[in-house]
């Protein structure tokens, strides 16, 4: 677990990198309100660091537990990944706003310090819930219903 989580961490320096990007050009460029850039920006750039992350998780740091890799298990994991990461959004935001409010910081300021916390919550809904050891597989009776995209179960 700790070689996992050096990789987690190591991906999200570089997904904080690409939250904070986007976050600073939102902020700047598209958004001037109060609501704008502490809330929308905010979730604009969680959303595309998101994907990033995910990715990196996919194929990098828990590519092991992934029995059978391929698009329709790669897209039936993105859903319950964005679930546990929203939860860590969540915590993310109150967070950041805490911040905002109590030092008067800059929102990139507060946007590094939740993510620091979130980030931990991140990596055990990763290693605990996503992508579990013994994980979901085709073999245990789940695939991804193409009309719903939802997995349903499978009689063997």
């Amino acid at each position: 677990m700790f070689v996992r989580f050096l990789k987690f961490f190591a991906s999200r320096l570089v997904g904080t990198g690409v939250d904070t990007f986007v976050l600073w050009l939102a902020s700047t460029f598209l958004f001037s309100s109060y609501v704008g850039k502490y809330l929308v920006a905010p979730a604009l750039s969680f959303e595309v660091a998101m994907l990033h992350n995910y990715t990196i998780s996919y194929f990098w740091i828990w590519r092991k537990r992934i029995r059978h890799r391929g698009p329709a298990d790669f897209f039936r994991r993105l859903l319950p990944y964005n679930l546990s990461v929203l939860f860590g959004f969540g915590v993310k935001m109150v967070l950041l706003l805490l911040l905002e409010r109590l030092f008067h910081w800059d929102v990139v300021w507060c946007n590094l310090g939740a993510l620091t916390v979130s980030g931990v919550i991140n990596f055990f809904l990763g290693e605990l819930v996503v992508f579990k050891k013994g994980g979901y597989s085709y073999e245990d009776g789940l695939l991804l219903d193409p009309e719903t995209g939802w997995t349903r179960g499978v009689e063997k």
